[in-house]
């Protein structure tokens, strides 16, 4: 996996995953502090891309993909990141942020033979995979520049021969890995020009992680561009990320109740833990759903769930930490792909990965947390597009957490009504 050309059956892999970003223009700007936007909106960005002044080989590349108008997120901190100023950035899920540091790193990089100029670190293996993927599909018109994705549960053996054979000039990987490659020698990172955090808190807020991403840090020149990004940014965490930077540009939205998604249904349904699964079953008849994702706390209880469903013909597959990499990865692909309809997945998956179908989650067990749950959440209606999610509280630290996002995010979580409308959640 070390080596991206061979995947050309992975191709279609993440194709799909922003042109619904920037297809919606109108939904793009959906909701601007916290406001419906003007009509207007669209008409102050019709230029769009073109505006940034980027090279013609990515303008190319961002008109294939379906790409007509940058949101929010994008005309905030391109201009400023292709110019290489530090970047922090905090916005809402499915906003588009990947695109903001793929597309300024490509506008920047002078590919030299055999030297990385720019490091991506994220904390799972299938995030790296999906952006180095972004990455690949924006510089379809610059072949001359090598992306390569670097991440443990893969022989590290087959990746320092490629560091050796065909160095890339980009690399996305997770910290513990690439540490491993550049202590021993294989990974130079002495020419480093773009240091790139994505889910940066997830890195930082792990002391061992954190204690990682310094070390590769120290290993990079001095004078490098910083950038990091994440939908949640605790005011805690925020001087830690301004430690590795200079003087950056901050882009926070800090009205937290703008962190939830616009477009997306949220409801709550009160039962015991015996009655969750035919509960479930209940919800999967009646629920019209393109995909569905539904959320468990441990591995046990993904394995568990997944089988009930089969048993019960359901179309549903899972996947959690206890897989292999290459069994994730296979079933990650499947499922984006459309071959199973439902997903049960532990929190792996309930950050950053995009998979635009989905347009239902649901929280078989309450989240640990009021951050964790926007970012499950957030899996169902990207980018302005409808979506539902479904929550089960079935004790007394449920409710408290149903609270706390409640109030966090200024959302009235209703319970599930007999009837929901389907025209409330599915795109028409």
């Amino acid at each position: 996996m070390g080596e991206t050309k061979d995947n050309d059956a992975y191709e279609e892999e993440l194709l799909d995953y922003e042109e619904e970003d920037e297809k919606a223009p109108d939904s793009v700007g959906a909701k601007v502090n916290g406001e419906a936007v003007k009509k207007g909106y669209v008409g102050i960005h019709s230029s769009g891309f073109r505006d940034f002044l980027l090279k013609p080989e990515l303008l190319r590349a961002i008109v294939d993909s379906g790409f007509e108008h940058p949101s929010e997120v994008q005309h905030e901190c391109i201009p400023q990141a292709i110019l290489g100023m530090d970047v922090i950035c905090q916005a809402k899920s499915g906003m588009g942020k990947t695109a903001v540091f793929v597309l300024s790193t490509l506008q920047q990089i002078e590919p030299v033979a055999g030297q990385v100029a720019a490091l991506v670190l994220c904390h799972t293996r299938e995030l790296a995979y999906q952006i180095c993927h972004e990455f690949e599909r924006f510089s379809t018109y610059i072949p001359e520049i090598k992306v390569a994705v670097f991440y443990g549960g893969v022989n590290i053996k087959i990746h320092k021969d490629l560091l050796k054979n065909e160095c890339p000039h980009i690399v996305v990987g997770t910290p513990g890995r690439i540490l491993a490659l550049a202590r021993d020698k294989d990974l130079s990172l002495r020419n480093v020009r773009h240091f790139i955090l994505d889910e940066c808190d997830k890195m930082l807020e792990s002391l061992d992680m954190r204690r990682d991403v310094q070390e590769i840090f120290k290993m990079t020149p001095h004078d490098k561009q910083v950038m990091m990004f994440s939908a949640t940014l605790s005011k805690e965490i925020r001087p830690v990320c301004k430690k590795f930077m200079q003087d950056p540009m901050e882009i926070y939205v800090d009205d937290e109740a703008k962190l939830t998604l616009h477009g997306l249904v949220q409801h709550y349904i009160k039962l015991t833990e015996l009655e969750k699964n035919r509960k479930l079953n209940d919800l999967l008849d009646a629920l019209d759903f393109n995909q569905v994702v539904i959320f468990v706390k441990s591995v046990n209880r993904a394995a568990e769930l997944n089988k009930l469903l089969v048993e019960c013909n359901f179309p549903s597959i899972c996947i959690h930490s206890g897989m292999s990499q290459e069994e994730r990865l296979t079933r990650y692909k499947g499922f984006k792909e459309g071959h199973k309809r439902i997903l049960v997945a532990t929190d792996l998956v309930g950050r950053g990965i995009d998979i635009e179908r989905v347009n239902i989650v649901i929280n078989y067990d309450m989240p640990d947390s009021a951050d964790t749950y926007l970012h499950r959440v957030g899996r169902a209606g990207r980018f302005g597009t409808k979506g539902l999610a479904i929550t089960f509280v079935s004790s007394a630290s449920d409710s408290d957490v149903l609270n706390q996002v409640q109030e966090r995010f200024e959302v009235d979580i209703k319970e599930l009504p007999e009837q929901i409308d389907t025209s409330t959640y599915m795109p028409s």
